[in-house]
């Protein structure tokens, strides 16, 4: 079973970039499909953006051009880098990690990192 941590949340103007980060540990990194997913005040949770093991991706498109997905396999880590933020980013972004697909439902997810975007 994974365990994930995420970090790097902030308020920031709009306009401005963050990178959120996700530590994963107990399990077999390479093994996982990973994703960020957030919830904005008042709304229902949405992904943002999923990861295979192997690097292929798939953007909401909302997000389409700003923000990046990566991983690091060596260190167990997700990365979203943020860019252009737009006060309607703010949210509380969730790292969530399945095995195999990176569709389908996510079983294992961190704790979340608040990100506020003002105007």
């Amino acid at each position: 079973q994974v365990h994930l941590v995420e970090s790097g949340g902030g308020l920031v103007q709009a306009g401005a970039s963050l990178k959120l980060s996700c530590a994963a540990s107990g399990g077999t990194f390479s093994s996982y499909s990973m994703a960020w997913f957030r919830q904005a005040p008042g709304k229902e949770r949405e992904v943002v953006v999923r990861i295979s093991w192997s690097g292929s991706t798939v953007y909401a498109d909302s997000v389409k051009g700003r923000f990046t997905i990566s991983r690091d396999h060596g260190k167990n880590m997700v990365y979203l880098q943020m860019n252009v933020l737009k006060p309607e980013d703010t949210a509380v972004y969730y790292c969530a990690a399945k095995l195999g697909s990176m569709y389908g439902e996510y079983p294992y997810w961190g704790q979340g990192t608040e990100v506020t975007v003002s105007s």
